[in-house]
């Protein structure tokens, strides 16, 4: 167990895997900070998460820095402490179309978003960690290692934050721990959503597991990593997929 003083920040935490793992620091006893540029829903899932934990929202635009020091400038304020950092958020479609025909607008807002907004939390976050010795958890994707067609910028972006990781982990030990999770496919739809159009038999076959993952697994693995009980794990990238990445599957 955490204890109950620490504080984390979860970005990109309204919806899917961002309030999955808000859920799962916030059973592990951490005070949490949800921040997401969607402030209605933000607001809404720290307000139902509350039953779990001390949860609080904040709105923050990762892709501008002002934002972002803004942020943390106020997290400091209100809770004088930083313990664990999730940068979860992102543009989750990763589908660009053809790369011949990808427009450099559209390539440096995938990369702004998913990579240097990822760069800039940590940037303005270091100093609050390193103060509590506190750990980064970078939520990457088995896109960084594998690839369906017409990904390329989601790749991009997905691969330099594994980068990022290891780099950060080097730089700033032993200060601050830095690890990555690769989620494979996360079932991250809402319980009705799941409920109304089920994934098909298939879906979940591909797995070794045997099922599709869901926001939860991510959080337990993230509520590990930032914990004491990882007190020795840095700069590694774990692939959270269910086998799928080391099954051979060929098309029907």
């Amino acid at each position: 167990m955490t204890n109950e003083t620490s504080v984390a920040l979860v970005t990109g935490a309204a919806r899917g895997i961002g309030r999955g793992i808000a859920a799962s620091l916030l059973r592990a006893g951490w005070s949490v900070v949800l921040s997401d540029l969607d402030e209605e829903a933000g607001q809404a899932a720290s307000t139902e998460l509350g039953s779990l934990g001390p949860a609080r929202f904040r709105a923050m635009d990762v892709a501008d820095e002002d934002s972002v020091a803004g942020c943390l400038a106020w997290l400091e304020s209100e809770f004088g402490r930083l313990d664990g950092l999730v940068n979860n958020a992102g543009i989750a479609d990763p589908h660009s179309g053809p790369p011949q025909h990808l427009h450099l607008t559209d390539w440096n807002r995938w990369l702004a978003t998913n990579l240097t907004g990822a760069f800039l939390v940590c940037k303005h976050a270091h100093r609050l960690l390193a103060g509590s010795s506190g750990a980064i958890v970078n939520i990457a994707s088995t896109r960084a290692l594998q690839s369906e067609p017409h990904t390329e910028a989601y790749a991009a972006s997905k691969g330099g934050l594994v980068a990022l990781t290891h780099a950060l982990a080097v730089s700033w030990g032993p200060d601050v721990r830095v690890n990555a999770i690769s989620p494979g496919w996360i079932d991250s739809r809402d319980r009705e959503q799941r409920e109304h159009k089920p994934l098909r038999d298939r879906d979940h076959r591909q797995h070794a597991a045997g099922r599709v993952g869901l926001p939860a697994d991510i959080g337990a693995l993230a509520a590990f990593l930032l914990g004491p009980d990882a007190a020795f794990i840095t700069g590694q990238n774990y692939i959270v997929d269910g086998g799928m990445t080391r099954q051979m599957i060929y098309a029907d």
